[in-house]
């Protein structure tokens, strides 16, 4: 038995949840007693592939195929749930993103399997197999206990440091083709914003609320994104009355996010709100109202007015980036 972890990479290069969700597939493995095997899909280079080794990967299996042109999670599923059973996987590990989302029920499905969704820990037992996750927008937690022979985990962003090792992985390439006939979905066209973080992708988040009173007033924001190389956000009701695109809008009925770094200007913290960003790793909140429920979540907070407060921050960070 062993424990197999789909890693996404993304033209051809791994990002930050790719290692975290390599690091936590190797703790598993060490509680089992048995081997972490990597499995990606797509083109990408050795010296890439290497990288999940020293996160404790044991064996890396590079899945070649050009059909990812096609994208399907149905034929995706099928192509991983076929890695599943040739490597006797017990545990079947992937990120609680959008495609981890779409993947997990189908696998479950087709391996017979229980899920983990947006687990948070490693096990809290093995024999029985109880995971911990958080629920109810991150107000309480439970322990689900998952009793098939095969277990699939989706892993929150964030949730897990990483934990580098000297450890060394093989790579075996496999080629994946599938037949395209089957195909429901195809990709005949795409956009890419130039110059712009995507809000998805981002490290760090400068965000603001109705707090900032005006879109006229949204000029510092913009600058202490740009001084600190991260996305702009929004919350709903800025999103609603039109003073940002809908394309930054976070929260439950929006972009749901998990950066290093969330700064919420002058946002309450509804709990709509707080259930798409609660996953970052840390929360900073500037707020007029000392008892608004955004502080409840956030590791550091300023009370106070951000039209006077963020002008002298972007001026601190000014003088500290020597710009």
């Amino acid at each position: 038995m062993s424990v197999l972890i789909y890693v996404e990479n993304w033209e051809g290069k791994f990002k930050k949840l790719s290692f975290e969700l390599v690091s936590y597939g190797a703790k598993v493995a060490e509680m089992l007693a048995t081997e972490a095997v990597a499995l990606t899909i797509g083109k990408i280079e050795d010296s890439e592939l290497e990288l999940l080794g020293k996160y404790g990967a044991k064996r890396i299996i590079h899945a070649e195929t050009g059909n990812l042109n096609q994208i399907d999670s149905q034929h995706m599923a099928g192509l991983i749930a076929a890695f599943v059973t040739r490597e006797n996987a017990g545990v079947v590990i992937l990120s609680n993103n959008n495609t981890g989302k779409a993947l997990a029920p189908r696998l479950s499905v087709k391996l017979k399997a229980g899920i983990g969704a947006g687990v948070s820990k490693l096990p809290l037992s093995i024999d029985p197999f109880i995971v911990y996750k958080k629920v109810f927008s991150g107000n309480a937690f439970a322990h689900v206990a998952i009793r098939s022979d095969i277990r699939i985990l989706t892993l929150a962003q964030n949730s897990f440091e990483l934990c580098e090792t000297e450890n060394s992985a093989a790579i075996s390439r496999v080629p994946a083709e599938w037949e395209s006939a089957g195909l429901k979905t195809r990709v005949t066209d795409v956009q890419k914003t130039a110059g712009k973080i995507l809000l998805t992708d981002a490290e760090i988040v400068v965000s603001g609320g109705r707090g900032m009173k005006s879109p006229d007033n949204w000029g510092p924001i913009v600058e202490l994104a740009d001084l600190l190389g991260a996305a702009t956000a929004c919350s709903r009701p800025v999103s609603d009355e039109g003073w940002r695109s809908h394309e930054e809008h976070t929260g439950q009925t929006g972009k749901i996010i998990a950066p290093n770094l969330y700064i919420a200007v002058g946002i309450s913290g509804a709990t709509q709100h707080l259930a798409g960003v609660s996953s970052s790793k840390y929360i900073v909140a500037i707020n007029t109202d000392k008892d608004a429920p955004i502080f409840s979540a956030a590791q550091y907070g300023i009370v106070g007015d951000a039209a006077k407060i963020l002008p002298r921050l972007v001026e601190k960070v000014h003088e500290i980036k020597g710009k």
